[in-house]
């Protein structure tokens, strides 16, 4: 593949409420993972490990922080061709309007790229957790002389009507689509996955939402063809496969959809295990990020089981399990933490502003001690006092509070909480 034939947009995902209250500030992509990464490194980070460098992420909610985070974090060399900009939603004189969805982002950021050598565009999702190698799919994509390529994943009875499905013949070519089915035909859309995915009951063929255009074929759609179309898995998928060469690219690695705050806490809590489905320790696929000039994680008297421990972490706790721990983050005395994200703070306090803090009635940023969390996420910059019990789980229902939300039995407490000493959820 020659990367000078690809350019990459990253959809930064419309306003995010089903990630509430983590998006409450914030847009999805900038949503911190693994406790020092964002979301957005990962589809940028697998673009630049598949030697794509020309890359726009496509945003228009609460795009402050993710445009200050790439700012930081992507610039490459004078003497590169590459960059990472991001393309806010604006209105124009011929286009009055903000996005109406994925493909009517493509559509009005079409005017940034138009002055680009390239061959192919690579249209990814920006709310998605996998390692994949873009290289090979484009290179598949070449070889079989396709018009589109989408990337598909074996999906089970459980997940399928969640996503678009689709068939293919034994030349990988798409022959049908029907985007998120209902469980009451969904067993006419089986699929030959392969017998290893078949013995895991993955038998269904789901788009990932990551598509290759050929150049021309994605401005003739978007700006003649399906001009009043807005969104490409309800409306220009299904109506190319009838016209074009549309294949499918089946990847079998890991991949999670960070759709909702269940599989947000899940997939960050998966990181953990002995043997993570996605791989941070991985040579060849490294995630990029904001490079932090922090000190080393600091830990007394704290027994640690599965637990990741991000830079710059001053850690008194007496258990940590089964938990993420984020940058710069301060942990009490006598505190345990099970099964929680802790995000971390974007900064450090001073001893006089901690005085001072305590003076006023405010806990120091950070958990104080002898706190009790679990089943939790804990967004930046909290302030929590001493002997406070957060007990998530099925028991509470989901609730919108001043401070925190639950949302499956997760408890979230919102970017900022203050809660004083022997708060109880």
């Amino acid at each position: 593949m020659d990367s000078k034939s690809v350019i990459a947009m990253v959809l930064g995902g419309g306003a995010g409420s089903r990630l509430y209250p983590l998006t409450a500030s914030r847009s999805k992509p900038a949503v911190p993972i693994a406790g020092k990464y964002r979301l957005v490194d990962i589809p940028i980070s697998n673009c630049i490990n598949s030697s794509i460098n020309r890359i726009l992420v496509l945003t228009q909610f609460n795009s402050a922080s993710l445009n200050k985070h790439i700012k930081n974090t992507y610039q490459f060399s004078l003497f590169s061709k590459g960059f990472v900009d991001i393309v806010a939603a604006e209105q124009t004189p011929d286009n009055p309007q903000w996005f109406q969805g994925t493909a009517d982002a493509v559509r009005q950021s079409l005017r940034h790229i138009i002055n680009h050598d390239f061959d192919y565009v690579l249209i990814l999702s920006g709310d998605q957790l996998y390692q994949m190698d873009f290289e090979t799919m484009i290179d598949t994509h070449k070889a079989k002389g396709a018009d589109i390529s989408i990337a598909t994943i074996p999906v089970g009875d459980r997940e399928a009507p969640e996503f678009g499905i689709l068939k293919a013949n034994e030349e990988n070519i798409i022959t049908s689509f029907i985007e998120k089915p209902d469980k009451s035909i969904i067993g006419e859309w089986v699929s030959d996955t392969g017998d290893e995915m078949k013995a895991h009951g993955r038998i269904y063929l789901a788009s990932m939402g990551i598509y290759i255009f050929n150049r021309k074929l994605l401005f003739d759609l978007l700006e003649d063809e399906k001009k009043d179309a807005t969104d490409f898995g309800k409306e220009i998928i299904p109506s190319s496969i009838e016209k074009y060469k549309v294949i499918s690219y089946q990847y079998d690695g890991y991949w999670t959809d960070i759709g909702n705050i269940y599989s947000f806490f899940e997939a960050n809590l998966a990181l953990t295990e002995e043997l993570p489905p996605f791989n941070l320790f991985d040579n060849q696929k490294v995630v990029f990020s904001r490079a932090r000039m922090l000190p080393p994680a600091k830990i007394s008297g704290t027994t640690l089981e599965k637990t990741i421990i991000a830079e710059g972490s001053i850690i008194s706790a007496s258990r940590i399990e089964n938990s993420v721990i984020g940058v710069r983050s301060r942990i009490g005395h006598g505190t345990t933490i099970v099964s929680s994200y802790i995000m971390g703070n974007d900064f450090y306090e001073t001893l006089q502003e901690i005085e001072n803090n305590i003076l006023k009635g405010i806990p120091k940023i950070g958990i104080g001690d002898r706190c009790y969390f679990k089943n939790a996420i804990v967004d930046k910059n909290c302030r929590i006092g001493n002997d406070v019990r957060i007990n998530g789980g099925e028991h509470l229902s989901n609730t919108d509070h001043a401070l925190y939300a639950v949302k499956d039995g997760i408890v979230v407490l919102k970017k900022g909480a203050i809660l004083p000493d022997g708060f109880v959820i």
